[in-house]
């Protein structure tokens, strides 16, 4: 196969994402017949068909899904280039790209990426959430400089990278101030029977919880499991069960839905992690967050 032209991937790029040759020139102002005839090069280059005609559309067959998932990666790192070099005139924008496992608690990762906002160069945060898989795909590739975790770098994961311990903090327990005046009284074995809201599957902390409730012979009533910890977060503020949150955030927690601490334990420490593909952490962002967790979080050895 001779040398990709990229050009002529760029115009099949732009057919795949329109759905017509039409559609597509007229987003990159150019005739239907030039880009007609430099994608039939472009499959002949290639060496396969990479569209199926239904109608007047155009779909992507086997082939031409897989060169499309490639050329949208190049294509759309490209473009956020460009957008870094518009927003920073005369050099390159200061950027963090950051993955936050959506097992960890938003109050937790705005805790610690807010503190990137107050240094001197001025710096531009691209969040990204998801399952923690999915964002070690993302670092692997260089889409993400770092992702915020509450689990160190699993060791099944063909991804190269490090995790770096941010800190850890004791565990806390909330409640509307109906329930809080049922439970709070004889904490922890209050729980004993009380509904209570777990993390799911994903978190961390779900094992950690499990292993204290059997180690205090408490057995609460689960009323809901939740992946999403602002869907938990919800369903407390809505008084359907008490739950688990880091201490390090329950003054925010207290004061964003006006419930009420009934106890915490120091025998469940939640823990977070900075995964990166450095061995040593060297983005000043990043420095900034480790800063802010050693301020924040009470802090044990990092270690790669």
């Amino acid at each position: 196969m001779p040398s990709l032209n990229y050009k002529h991937l760029h115009y099949f790029w732009a057919v795949a994402k329109a759905g017509s040759v039409a559609r597509a020139s007229e987003r990159l102002h150019l005739t239907a017949q030039t880009i007609s005839g430099q994608l039939t090069l472009f499959e002949e280059n290639v060496g396969y068909k990479l569209f199926n005609r239904v109608g007047r559309r155009l779909e992507l067959n086997d082939e031409g899904r897989m060169v499309f998932d490639y050329a949208d990666r190049i294509f759309t790192i490209g473009e956020e280039l460009e957008e870094a070099l518009r927003f920073r005139p005369g050099g390159r924008a200061l950027q963090l790209r950051v993955g936050v496992a959506d097992a960890v608690p938003k109050a937790i990762a705005y805790l610690l990426l807010e503190t990137a906002l107050s240094l001197e160069e001025p710096i531009r945060i691209v969040c990204r959430e998801g399952k923690l898989d999915a964002l070690l795909a993302e670092l692997a590739i260089h889409r993400l400089d770092i992702i915020i975790a509450d689990s160190p770098m699993p060791a099944n994961v063909d991804v190269r990278g490090y995790h770096h311990l941010l800190g850890e903090c004791d565990t806390s327990f909330f409640a509307t101030p109906e329930l809080a005046k049922r439970y709070k009284k004889g904490f922890p074995h209050s729980l004993d029977g009380a509904p209570f809201l777990m993390p799911g599957d994903d978190a961390a902390v779900r094992p950690r919880l499990l292993r204290w409730f059997e180690k205090e012979n408490i057995r609460p009533q689960i009323a809901g499991e939740f992946d999403d910890g602002a869907l938990l977060l919800a369903f407390g503020d809505a008084g359907t069960g008490i739950f688990a949150a880091p201490t390090a955030i329950a003054s925010q927690v207290r004061k964003q839905y006006g419930i009420v601490e009934i106890g915490k334990t120091d025998a469940v420490r939640e823990q977070f992690y900075a995964i990166s593909v450095e061995r040593k952490l060297t983005h000043p962002a990043v420095l900034a967050i480790q800063s802010a967790a050693r301020d924040n979080l009470i802090v044990g050895s990092s270690r790669a």
